[in-house]
């Protein structure tokens, strides 16, 4: 079919056929719009006889975002995808042949809110909005079938908003997991690497030890020195100690390779290090030395070194691996994963769960914890009061890294009468006064463009209501807080 320019229709692509379709075809293509089904051959042919024909091939684009939308839409033909410019490839809505989109009659669209491309080589038929009244005359089933269409549009697009919403909360928290396991992950990895090979020289210098054919008085001191030794050093095990002064610790280190390379103990830059962050001392090992023999002495300092470092790699694998396994038991514990829809929750420990999603954002943030050990649980959905907690916690931590200012952000849960109450405070800069009645507006954002969609503070709302609960903000440049209060009646929740 050949096409031809139409500058004067910028809001399309401005291609028409050269001829027009002849009426009877556009009445049979008006027949697979679904939502026309039952209208009379009158009535189709006011259609068809009243609107414009418009062609396209395929990634062609329709109209732009922010245009004025002026009419209304029969695809007679292939697709059309509209995308917002800022919330990345997925299509906000999807017209596919047989369906009436575009500006409806009693729709309050003003503009269009994305960009519309066509999918494959696409056929429509429009009708513009000064025809409406006409129409809905000559056509009067023409408003309810316009309403009902109305009504699913704004069911579908809400969907994949929130659809975009979830995935967006869920690609920051796999990035705030990622983190959090990589450091674990890492040192567990460098520990069992560098253990492979200490193992080796371990069994090396037991070797050694070995061939020295140590008769039992000799055997006997060494194993005496051992156990006064570490029984000394167990006595510090579980104290608690501040990082040491960097030039202390050289210091030490110094002291001990001289006493090292005094006593003739082989490669003693490589011992002395794993020596100076134990709580082995100087009188120690001249305590070894007194009693044991020049050849054994050596050889036995190199064997103990070489076990403490072995022992700390170990250690370190077993450390990474807990907070492993402690980062995997806290989404558990967020999605209350493999659990019913309804659980006794605990709130303190329902908002310690999600700050742990958190950690890797809350670097420089001091976390404060008003936490009221007389609350009891409460009866909700778990994963739901999740979601509440991390849209509060992320608007909070937003608001702080944009002040500039050192972040304080304090939890605080209360009993009051038969509520409970959870506060999230932030030393933001606070919600503007002219928009703090907008916020908990569906697609209301004051995030830039692609970093928000403005469905958090909605869904949290919606989910603190359907537990007959409230939410509620305070906010003043310093000092915002969003309180939740619910109910600890099951009967009352639900």
């Amino acid at each position: 079919m050949e096409t031809t320019t139409l500058p004067t229709e910028p809001y399309l692509v401005p291609v028409t056929p050269v001829a027009p379709t002849p009426l009877p075809e556009i009445i049979e293509a008006l027949r697979t719009i679904s939502p026309l089904n039952g209208l009379t051959e009158e009535e189709y042919g006011w259609l068809a006889s009243h609107g414009s024909e418009r062609i396209s091939d395929s990634d062609a684009l329709v109209f732009n975002e922010g245009e004025p939308a002026t009419h209304l839409v029969f695809i007679l033909r292939g697709e059309i995808h509209v995308r917002r410019r800022h919330s990345g490839p997925m299509a906000l809505f999807i017209g596919r042949a047989g369906q009436m989109t575009g500006k409806l009659p009693f729709s309050r669209m003003k503009t269009y809110g994305g960009d519309g491309y066509t999918i494959g080589p696409t056929w429509i038929l429009d009708i513009h909005e000064s025809l409406f009244p006409e129409m809905l005359a000559a056509v009067p089933s023409m408003a309810q079938r316009c309403v009902s269409v109305l009504l699913d549009r704004v069911r579908e697009v809400t969907r994949m908003e929130q659809q975009a919403e979830k995935l967006a909360a869920l690609g920051k928290l796999a990035g705030n997991l990622s983190h959090e396991l990589n450091n674990p992950a890492s040192a567990a990895q460098r520990s069992a690497a560098s253990l492979f090979g200490e193992l080796r020289r371990y069994g090396d210098q037991k070797y050694r030890l070995g061939s020295l054919c140590l008769k039992a008085e000799q055997s006997a001191v060494y194993k005496s020195w051992l156990i006064r030794t570490r029984s000394k050093m167990a006595e510090f095990s579980n104290v608690v100690n501040a990082s040491q002064n960097p030039l202390a610790a050289a210091d030490r280190e110094e002291q001990l390779t001289a006493w090292l390379t005094a006593h003739g103990v082989a490669e003693p830059w490589e011992i002395a290090p794993s020596l100076s962050e134990t709580r082995l001392t100087i009188e120690q090992l001249d305590d070894l030395a007194s009693h044991a023999s020049p050849e054994l002495l050596p050889i036995a300092v190199s064997t103990f070194a070489t076990s403490l470092r072995v022992e700390r790699m170990t250690e370190a694998i077993i450390d990474s691996t807990v907070r492993i396994f402690d980062l995997i038991s806290a989404i558990k514990d967020y999605s209350y994963m493999d659990q019913a829809p309804i659980q006794d929750i605990d709130l303190a420990q329902s908002l310690e769960t999600t700050l742990a999603m958190f950690a890797s954002r809350l670097q420089g943030v001091a976390i404060e914890r008003d936490f009221d050990p007389s609350l009891p649980a409460i009866s909700a959905y778990g994963s739901e009061l999740s979601q509440v907690w991390t849209a509060l916690i992320e608007n909070a931590i937003d608001a702080m890294h944009a002040s500039g200012i050192p972040g304080v952000l304090r939890l605080r849960t209360t009993l009051t009468g038969s509520m409970a109450y959870v506060e999230v405070w932030d030393n933001g800069p606070g919600v503007d006064p002219a928009i703090q009645s907008r916020i908990f507006e569906p697609f209301f954002t004051t995030k830039a463009p692609g970093h928000g969609l403005g469905l958090g503070l909605d869904t949290a709302q919606r989910i603190v209501s359907r537990h007959s609960g409230f939410l509620t903000v305070e906010s003043r440049p310093g000092a915002t807080c969003f309180q939740v209060r619910i109910p600890l009646d099951q009967a009352q929740a639900y």
